[in-house]
C-alpha cells in the first residue's frame, strides 16, 4: 500500500489548512485511517483517526479545531485544520491499516508550518 500526503504548506496563526491521504489502490479496504504527526526533536504523535464505519478519535490539543473524515470508496482521509498555533507545526503523516493486518502503512509526511 502506498499512501500520498497533500495539502500541507505555510499558514499564519488561526489560519487553515486541509490535508488529504489516498491510497494507491481503491480496491483496498481499511479498517483504520488516520494521521500522526512528528515535530522535531519529538515523537510521533496521534492527531486523529478515523475507522471505515466513522467513528472518530482526537488527540485533546486539537479536539474542536480538526475535523477528520474519509471517503471509503476512493480510499481517501482528510484533516481539516483550523484555528492553527504555532504548536501545531510538525511533518503530518497519514496512516492506514487494513483489515485483518496488525501492521499498517505510513505515507510520506508533508509539513505544515504554522507561524506566529
Amino acid at each position: 500500500v502506498q499512501l500520498q500526503a497533500s495539502g500541507g504548506g505555510l499558514v499564519q496563526a488561526g489560519g487553515s489548512l486541509r490535508l488529504s491521504c489516498a491510497a494507491s489502490r481503491s480496491s483496498d479496504r481499511f479498517n483504520l485511517m488516520g494521521w500522526y504527526r512528528q515535530a522535531p526533536g519529538k515523537q510521533r504523535e496521534l492527531v486523529a483517526t478515523i475507522s471505515e464505519g466513522g467513528n472518530m478519535n482526537y488527540a485533546d490539543s486539537v479536539k474542536g479545531r480538526f475535523t477528520i473524515s474519509r471517503d471509503n470508496a476512493k480510499n481517501i482521509v482528510y484533516l481539516q485544520m483550523n484555528s492553527l498555533k504555532p504548536e501545531d507545526t510538525s511533518i503530518y503523516y497519514c496512516y492506514s491499516l487494513r483489515w485483518g493486518r496488525s501492521t499498517g502503512h505510513w505515507g510520506q509526511g508533508t509539513l505544515v508550518t504554522v507561524s506566529s
